[in-house]
């Protein structure tokens, strides 16, 4: 679990990952938890927040986190909030991993942690999480760990917001 000293790595992680790989940018209404992930991950017992750091220079190079909230409406399709409500439902987040590290297992083994935790907590029913498609080994990586329950690219008029929403087994 990431400790406040990691937080500053996990933030240039995240807001790399939303400017090169999503072509974003910060966006405050979807991203208030990069800038303030002490807050978001680490003060709740149902929360948490993961990094991996590079053992020759101590540097945070993947992250993943955990949240109580379920996907909301807007900007997601009505029926998808209704299905993952805030609570019941563990939403994966920032699973992000620098381009250099990536093909080594990282996301994958966080995956692994972070559903570990949601199983321990007993509360959450189900795992949620989005991704966007053209982000590099995304679609790959949650397609070999859950269902598509939600492809806005063909499912929503205009595309939606072209993200592909996923279901994740509890272990």
């Amino acid at each position: 679990m990431a400790t406040r000293d990691d937080l500053d790595g996990a933030r240039v992680v995240m807001l790399d990952a939303v400017y090169r790989d999503f072509g974003t940018g910060y966006v405050p209404r979807w991203h208030r938890d990069i800038m303030d992930p002490e807050a978001f991950y680490l003060r709740s017992e149902r929360h948490t927040l993961l990094v991996a750091v590079d053992e020759q220079d101590g540097t945070v190079v993947a992250t993943g986190a955990l949240d109580s909230r379920g996907p909301a409406h807007p900007p997601n399709p009505r029926w998808l909030a209704e299905r993952y409500p805030s609570g019941e439902t563990a939403q994966l987040r920032r699973v992000y991993v620098r381009p250099e590290h990536r093909r080594r297992g990282l996301a994958r083994r966080m995956v692994g942690e972070l559903l570990d935790f949601a199983k321990a907590d007993g509360g959450y029913r189900v795992v949620y999480l989005h991704a966007y498609p053209h982000a590099p080994g995304a679609l790959a990586l949650w397609q070999s760990l859950g269902e598509v329950v939600c492809d806005e690219r063909h499912e929503v008029p205009g595309g939606g917001s072209g993200v592909v929403h996923f279901e994740v087994p509890l272990p």
